[in-house]
Order: structure tokens, then C-alpha cells, then sequence
């Protein structure tokens, strides 16, 4: 699997690929966001309710198919978003997933534990017209994802 670290944080993995939080569409979504890692086969779509003030996540949900790593990191993260204000999200680094997950993560891997994370964010900067792109992916020169 490529991961190591302790067993409670393998256990936790395991406990949101077989049950993910959060999963599912929002049809109202303030906006939606598709990317993958090729490498991997990952896919995944975020789907983030702003506030009125478009400051503060106020839901998030995810639906996708891919590794356990790429779809637990999925499910933690759209627990941890909620809540959230878009500037910290916007703030999330590779090392913040990493932690989120508690395990070690070996470089192969890393592409898919932050894809959920780079898909929330381009998601944000596309809706704040900061980026403009289809779609999300982890075969980029982006520094916090390592090439394999």
C-alpha cells in the first residue's frame, strides 16, 4: 500500500476509504471541481457551499474512485474543510495532508494523498477567478507534489 505509520492511523484510512464522510453530490454547490492523477488512476470531484460571504466552507462533499489513500484523504479532508476559512484552505500544504493522515507516506504515494487538497484549491481559485483551468491534476511542476 506504501504507507506506514502507526496501526490506529492505517486503521483510520482503511475506516474512510470502506466508509467515506461525506460522500455524495451537492447540487447547489457554490462550485465543483474534477481532477485525477493519472499515474495512480485517481478521480476525484469536490463539491464546497460557501457562506453568504464567500469567506467560510460551510459544506463539503466528494465522490470519486481511486486508491485508498487518494479517496480516505478525500473523506478526511471534506470533514476538515467544513468550517473552514477559504484562505486557510487556501494555505494547505502537502505537509498538512501528510499529518491529516498520520501515516508515512512514500513518494509514489504523495500524488495521491494531496489530490483531494489541489482539487479544493484550484476549485476556490477558479471560482475566484484566479486560475483558469478544466480541470485538476497531479502531473504538474507544482512544488508540493514530489514527480515520481
Amino acid at each position: 500500500m506504501g504507507i506506514g505509520g502507526s496501526d490506529m492511523y492505517r486503521q483510520q484510512i482503511l475506516d474512510h476509504y470502506k466508509n467515506p464522510r461525506n460522500y455524495g453530490e451537492i447540487s447547489d454547490a457554490t462550485f465543483s471541481h474534477t481532477g485525477e492523477n493519472p499515474m495512480c488512476g485517481d478521480t476525484i470531484v469536490m463539491d464546497v457551499v460557501l457562506d453568504d460571504d464567500e469567506a467560510v466552507i460551510e459544506r463539503v462533499a466528494f465522490r470519486g474512485d481511486g486508491c485508498a489513500i487518494s479517496q480516505a484523504s478525500a473523506s478526511m479532508l471534506s470533514e476538515r474543510l467544513q468550517g473552514m476559512a477559504v484562505e486557510e484552505l487556501r494555505e494547505l500544504d502537502r505537509d498538512d495532508v501528510i499529518d491529516m493522515l498520520g501515516v508515512d507516506i512514500s513518494p509514489m504515494r504523495v500524488k495521491c494523498a494531496v489530490l483531494a487538497e489541489k482539487v479544493a484549491q484550484d476549485g476556490a481559485d477558479i471560482y475566484f477567478g484566479e486560475l483558469d483551468v478544466d480541470r485538476t491534476t497531479t502531473e504538474s511542476d507544482d512544488p508540493d507534489i514530489p514527480e515520481e
